[in-house]
């Protein structure tokens, strides 16, 4: 993918592991305790209709929601935070090459568990929101290795 193909402020997420270097590359823009995650529909994410794989999006709304709230909540930042519970609504369909980003807010956090909620949209209309609760895990010892 070009950088002509990426929104300005969006860059290369240093996210790790084998899994995002198999369905990435996904990019990350940030400003003022907000992030936004976002990534390209390429033909390896779209299911046999032409659309992006409903899995495809249930992993993207899994990163999402626990990344935006490492930059919204400062308490949260360098926490390790997995998914106990993940629902997803689908609401349209994103096409092979559109743009597809998603912002989510923390609704409430607790000592041991994190509430966040978020919206997808592709080519800026809404495709998914999604909400989830994620347990507050240990801190990084060292952030995760990128790419």
């Amino acid at each position: 993918m070009t950088a002509a193909n990426v929104p300005d402020g969006f860059l290369p997420a240093a996210l790790g592991g084998e899994f995002i270097r198999a369905n990435g590359p996904l990019y990350l823009k940030r400003g003022e305790g907000r992030a936004w995650l976002g990534f390209r529909v390429e033909s390896r994410h779209t299911n046999p209709a032409g659309i992006l794989h409903g899995g495809m999006m249930a992993s993207f709304c899994d990163m999402l929601l626990p990344i935006c709230a490492h930059h919204q909540e400062p308490a949260l930042a360098r926490r390790f935070l997995p998914t106990i519970n993940l629902q997803i609504d689908y609401l349209a369909p994103s096409p092979l090459g559109a743009w597809v980003e998603g912002e989510a807010q923390v609704l409430r956090s607790t000592t041991t568990l994190a509430f966040i909620q978020g919206l997808v949209t592709a080519d800026g209309a809404p495709v998914a929101r999604a909400s989830g609760i994620f347990k507050i895990g240990p801190v990084f010892e060292r952030p995760p290795a990128p790419g």
